[in-house]
């Protein structure tokens, strides 16, 4: 089989990754790809949201399934594009991306079907926003979120009345973040522990992925700007037999909430969880596999991706069994110093070649070649992820290897998975 996966991240490298594994798979493209993917992959260079070509692309290599890894031609539409010319494709359709896509959107796809979420309140007129704000206690936190995609960065966690007024201000006059920020919703802040639960579903049953568990900011700690995430490890102590069951019973409303409004979905979901007290609340979705979440749960999966793809397509996920290593896993992002904001690229990428450990995998994220040389292209440069019988291993493993590799400006968190430690000592 040939297969063509879209996309130019981690995620994708990590998608291709497991499809390198399937004796079914003979051929892989990526686009576009990068440094990473050309490795085992024959990169095209053709962009992500660019149908016309893709699909002409597809037709012409006899590509047998096109995977989708990020989340902005999903929500263009490319599923519908795909499939309105007989072409097989894993996404949601446009209309059932917008689980992602619009966050008020999404709000009320959980009010209807009684999954529990945060209280909010969502704007389209700035001074209606303000105004709602004037009523906020002076330092109660709240969350404010951009409707539209923002790449990650649209959601910020405001210390207070004030500091909420500023983000409104910014995405809604400033426009810091275009049209995603045309719409806002401002809700309660939730103050407990996070985790990501995945799952493969063919829109009519769903297989859940093991639990992880994503680090966003910055620096260690907690501390500084969100980001698209440093880091992630799984499966996570903190998930429970317990609290799983609690989740999947969110995910069953979810899926059912997805067949009664008769969308269209086959592929990846991923449901954002915050714990409120004991219960589990649902932050977000995303309508496809989550980074750098995808670099610490694939690597554990024990069955062949495509013959998964393939129950996805023909809606035969329920009579496939899907297992998983018995294994932890972690995964230390590398990120050009400056990231989440401004930064430099074009710096030479040393020290790949020192990591020869078979239970550790270098991910590709921002990384090109250029006249034979590795160097950084993105904020997130590389994911360095490994896997062991314990949390103590792995941990000791990924941050052995991650001190092999080098670049200017170099910068990663070294707190990933410590709370997992720390929780599995307790």
């Amino acid at each position: 089989m040939k297969v063509l996966v879209i996309g130019s991240g981690g995620r994708e490298h990590a998608i291709c990754i497991q499809f390198s594994k399937s004796p079914k798979i003979d051929k892989i493209y990526c686009a576009p790809g990068n440094g990473g993917t050309s490795r085992i992959t024959e990169n095209v260079d053709i962009s992500a949201s660019d149908f016309d070509q893709l699909t002409d692309f597809v037709r012409k290599n006899k590509i047998d399934f096109t995977f989708v890894g990020p989340e902005v031609p999903l929500s263009l539409g490319i599923v519908d594009y795909f499939e309105a010319e007989s072409l097989k494709i894993i996404g949601p359709s446009k209309d059932a991306a917008r689980l992602e896509a619009s966050k008020v959107y999404s709000k009320k796809f959980m009010q209807k079907y009684g999954i529990s979420t945060a209280q909010y309140k969502s704007f389209i007129d700035v001074d209606d926003a303000l105004k709602f704000l004037e009523s906020w206690e002076e330092d109660r936190k709240a969350v404010v979120k951009a409707d539209g995609l923002a790449a990650g960065k649209g959601v910020y966690i405001c210390n207070g009345r004030e500091d909420a007024r500023n983000a409104v201000k910014q995405m809604m006059k400033n426009k810091v973040l275009g049209d995603a920020g045309t719409n806002v919703i401002i809700e309660e802040y939730i103050d407990g522990p996070e985790l990501s639960y995945l799952i493969f579903t063919d829109g009519v049953s769903y297989s859940v992925m093991p639990a992880s568990q994503d680090h966003k900011r910055i620096n260690d700690n907690d501390k500084g700007p969100n980001t698209g995430g440093m880091g992630a490890y799984a499966p996570a102590p903190s998930a429970t037999d317990e609290l799983n069951e609690q989740v999947d019973d969110i995910i069953r409303k979810v899926v059912n909430g997805i067949k009664a409004e008769k969308l269209d979905y086959k592929g990846v979901l991923y449901i954002g969880i915050v714990m409120n007290g004991s219960s589990p609340y649902v932050l977000e979705f995303n309508c496809r596999f989550g980074d750098p979440e995808t670099q610490a749960v694939l690597p554990l999966l024990d069955t062949d991706l495509t013959d998964i793809c393939n129950a996805i397509l023909n809606k035969e996920l329920l009579n496939i069994k899907i297992n998983w290593k018995k294994e932890f896993s972690v995964c230390v992002v590398l990120a050009s110093g400056g990231y989440p904001g401004s930064f430099e690229k074009g710096f030479e990428i040393e020290g790949l070649e020192n990591i020869n450990d078979k239970n550790t995998i270098v991910f590709h994220a921002g990384t090109e070649l250029k006249s034979g040389r590795l160097v950084t292209s993105g904020g997130r440069v590389l994911g360095i992820t490994s896997t062991a019988d314990d949390v103590k291993s792995t941990i000791d493993k990924v941050y052995s290897n991650v001190k092999l590799v080098s670049f200017k400006n170099m910068h990663y968190r070294k707190d990933i998975a410590w709370r997992a430690l720390n929780g599995e000592q307790n």
